[in-house]
């Protein structure tokens, strides 16, 4: 094996807050400005990073580490490198603890937003994180760790009160406002942000809202870099390699970052490290949304049923592969309009060649969660595109109704697994009342104004598409079912 290895630089000070400490962010955001401090000595951009709802023993282990872990870049199973990360100066828990008591450290947090050196907010707390309408956009403020924050603002628990409560403490103290960068999945997602914030902000406060939304940058952005969930397999080839680290991630040597360029307090020379900054996102945005993570979700909904384990199993299959060029050639391609110099058929090509990485082992159950906030922006807006242009919709109709039957909570064959999602007591309920007439089901499904855009759910002839893939899934299996969409044997 080809062994690189990379030692972190000196640490420095804070000038960025992090919230949502996963493995995604110190893969990701946390290592590109590890390599601007290695190539620029400039320490003033360092990471205090939080984890909000749950994730205190990894708060606690890298303070223990002194903040330093290591990041494993698979280009293949015979090629990686392993980096020290050092980004990060501090980390914090402001979730609950085992004795129910939310906020051990969110007046550090609070603190350390409201500081003048604090110039840059990123976010990774995904989809759900935002307590907004999946389909709408609208804050959710009858949820009720949203009604929490609004009967205790300056005790927030999510992200949006948090926000709220540190912007308050610099409008009140005449501070300029700290840049809110979103790294999550979802488009326009600055805007996104913006709306949960402003939106929470003005229940209280009007004059505070009015002041977020004439002042605060909320920069859009796009993400992208494989980083599965870390298994005892990973750790032990890490500890073969001489790194023996509890806090390591892996991931692929891609990396990929698209920002708004939008921060008047400053930020770090981004575009040195490879970052593309641009005047609008939007269209890498959703590139990345509708092929990419549109990709795997029909990976993980149909691979799943299955009773296939990871991204690398299921394209491995010929079936699977040549679905996923079906997709993101002729259904999700069609909808996207790229700037010059942006060939689809390029960037599946190299898709491909990502997903059958054969050293990284991205569970399909780990990207199956949350498909009720995930599923509006990958498929269903790909969906209303070609409804309306009168393109092609034969390959998310299947993933749909792959989704559909995934939150039954079973395999074809019958074997449970738990689903893991917002709306998962209200999807088996709908299991539970229409699971023997699969018409009822797919039209209750097609009525969560939640999920379902109005222009797709009114739509009877794709209705009648996912209904047809529904009982081929359910009746003859997920190869024959692929099979009927791209015309290849079952072999």
């Amino acid at each position: 094996m080809t062994l690189d290895r990379i030692e972190a630089a000196p640490k420095g000070a804070v000038g960025i807050v992090h919230l949502g400490l996963g493995a995604f962010h110190r893969a990701h955001q946390a290592v590109y400005l590890e390599r601007y401090r290695q190539r620029t000595g400039d320490a003033q951009w360092g990471i205090s990073a939080a984890n909000l709802r749950r994730g205190a023993p990894l708060v606690d282990a890298l303070a223990k580490a002194g903040c330093h872990y290591h990041v494993a870049e698979y280009r293949d199973s015979e090629s990686v490198t392993v980096r020290e990360v050092g980004a990060i100066e501090e980390t914090l828990f402001t979730g609950q603890n085992a004795q129910g008591q939310w906020g051990r450290d969110l007046e550090a947090l609070l603190a350390r937003l409201a500081r003048p050196e604090t110039r840059i907010v990123t976010l990774t707390v995904t989809e759900k994180g935002y307590f907004l309408d999946p389909a709408s956009g609208a804050l959710l403020q009858d949820d009720p760790m949203i009604q929490a924050d609004i009967a205790a603002p300056h005790a927030p628990r999510t992200a949006p009160g948090i926000l709220v409560e540190a912007l308050r403490q610099r409008f009140e103290a005449g501070l300029a406002p700290f840049t809110v960068l979103c790294c999550d999945n979802m488009p326009d997602n600055g805007e996104r942000t913006r709306q949960a914030v402003a939106g929470l902000a003005c229940v209280h406060d009007a004059a505070l809202a009015d002041w977020i939304l004439a002042h605060v940058a909320f920069p859009c952005s796009m993400v992208d870099r494989i980083v599965p969930a870390m298994t005892d397999e990973d750790f032990a080839a890490l500890e073969r390699l001489g790194v023996a680290d509890t806090n390591a991630v892996v991931g692929e040597a891609f990396s990929q970052w698209v920002i708004e360029d939008r921060f008047p307090q400053g930020r770090p020379t981004w575009e040195e490290e490879g970052v593309t900054m641009v005047a609008d996102v939007t269209p890498f945005e959703a590139m990345k949304l509708r092929m990419l993570n549109g990709s795997h979700s029909l990976l993980a909904y149909l691979g799943a049923l299955a009773e296939i384990e990871t991204v690398f199993d299921a394209v491995s299959q010929a079936p699977f592969r040549a679905l996923l060029d079906r997709y993101m050639r002729q259904e999700a391609a069609p909808t996207l309009a790229m700037p010059e110099g942006i060939d689809l058929n390029t960037y599946a090509d190299s898709l491909l060649a990502r997903f059958a990485n054969d050293s990284l082992r991205h569970r399909l159950q780990q990207i199956a969660m949350d498909g009720s906030q995930k599923l509006p922006q990958r498929w269903l807006q790909v969906v209303e595109a070609n409804l309306a242009a009168g393109g092609e919709t034969a390959c998310v109709a299947l993933g749909l109704a792959g989704w559909i039957r995934y939150t039954a909570g079973s395999t074809l064959a019958g074997h449970a697994f738990r689903i893991d999602d917002p709306m998962a007591e209200t999807l088996g309920a709908l299991h539970v009342r229409h699971g023997d007439d699969a018409s009822a089901l797919i039209d209750a499904f097609f009525t969560l104004g939640a999920v379902m855009p109005a222009a797709v759910a009114q739509d009877g002839a794709f209705k009648a598409q996912v209904l047809a893939a529904y009982r081929a899934l359910t009746e003859r299996g997920v190869a024959s079912a692929i099979a009927d969409v791209t015309r290849l044997s079952t072999r």
